[in-house]
C-alpha cells in the first residue's frame, strides 16, 4: 500500500453545528486539507482546525463545464495523495450525496494503490425530512437529479413523495450554467402537471446553513412553480398525490402462508 492516504469528509449543512465529531477528528489530523465548501466563513473555521487548509473552490470558473471542474478538484486532491501526505477532503453537506469529485477521488486512488474512504454526514435531505416533517419510511421516497428526471422520462409513483434536487440548473445540458432559467423551471412544471394536478402543493426547499438561520419553505401549487424563487439550493418537494392501493394477488399470496 502506498504511503499517501485519503479520507473524505462532510461538514454537513449548518456550519460547524453539524460537522460530526469522527470528521473533525479527521479534519484536525490531516497532513493537508483540501475544501470545497463554497462559502468563506466555511473556510476560516475548517482554518481554525487545521492551518493546511486549502480552498479548491478557486476550480470554479466563468464558463467551465462542471464536469471540467470537478475533474480538475479531483486531480488536485489526488497530487497531495500522491506526495505521500495524509490527505482529508472536505465538502459541504454529505461528500457522497451529489458530489462527483468526492467518489472519483476515492476511485483513482484506489485504483493507484492509495487507502482511501469516506466518513457520512449530514445531508441536505436529511434536513429537508426534520424540516418538513417527512418520514420517507412511512411515505415512500423517490429522489432523482432534475435533468435526470426530465430528459429520461422517468417512471414514477405518485403514491409516494418525490424529490428533485438542482432543480435551479434543470436541463443545463452544457453543465456551465449556475443561475436559474424559469422557462426550463417551467417545462419541468409542465411535464409535472402531466402527472399532478396544477393546483398539487409542493415545496422549494433550502436547508439553513447558518446556526441562526431558518430553513426556505415555500409551499406553492404546482402550476406556481415557474414562477418560484429559486436559487443553486433549492430543492423540489412533492408530497403524495394519493394513499397507495394494496395489491389483492400479493395480499393472497400472503394470507395464504398463515395458513
Amino acid at each position: 500500500m502506498a504511503s499517501g492516504s485519503l479520507i473524505v469528509v462532510g461538514t454537513g449543512v449548518r456550519l460547524a453545528e453539524q460537522c460530526t465529531p469522527e470528521a473533525r477528528r479527521q479534519i484536525e489530523r490531516a497532513e493537508a486539507v483540501y475544501a470545497v465548501c463554497g462559502d468563506p466563513v466555511v473556510l476560516r473555521w475548517l482554518e481554525t482546525l487545521n492551518p493546511n487548509t486549502v480552498s479548491l473552490d478557486y476550480l470554479y470558473g466563468s464558463g467551465r463545464a462542471r464536469d471540467e471542474t470537478y475533474d480538475a478538484m479531483t486531480e488536485a486532491i489526488l497530487e497531495g495523495v500522491r506526495s505521500g501526505k495524509k490527505i482529508c477532503a472536505v465538502f459541504y453537506g454529505h461528500p457522497g450525496v451529489f458530489v462527483a469529485p468526492s467518489h472519483a477521488a476515492i476511485h483513482r486512488a484506489r485504483a493507484e494503490g492509495f487507502e482511501a474512504r469516506m466518513i457520512p454526514a449530514i445531508s441536505s435531505e436529511d434536513c429537508l425530512y426534520a424540516d418538513l416533517g417527512v418520514d420517507p419510511g412511512r411515505l415512500g421516497c423517490q429522489s432523482y437529479e432534475a435533468t435526470d428526471f426530465l430528459i429520461h422520462a422517468r417512471r414514477f409513483d405518485r403514491t409516494a413523495a418525490l424529490i428533485l434536487w438542482q432543480i435551479a440548473v434543470v436541463g443545463d445540458l452544457s453543465l456551465r450554467e449556475l443561475e436559474p432559467n424559469p422557462k426550463r423551471i417551467g417545462l419541468l412544471a409542465e411535464i409535472l402537471m402531466e402527472h399532478y394536478p396544477p393546483d398539487h402543493e409542493v415545496t422549494v426547499y433550502e436547508a439553513a446553513t447558518l446556526p441562526v438561520g431558518r430553513a426556505k419553505v415555500h409551499i406553492m401549487p404546482l402550476r406556481a412553480l415557474r414562477n418560484a424563487e429559486v436559487t443553486r439550493q433549492s430543492t423540489l418537494f412533492i408530497p403524495p398525490l394519493s394513499d397507495p392501493v394494496i395489491c389483492p394477488e400479493r395480499l393472497a399470496k400472503l394470507n395464504a402462508m398463515r395458513g
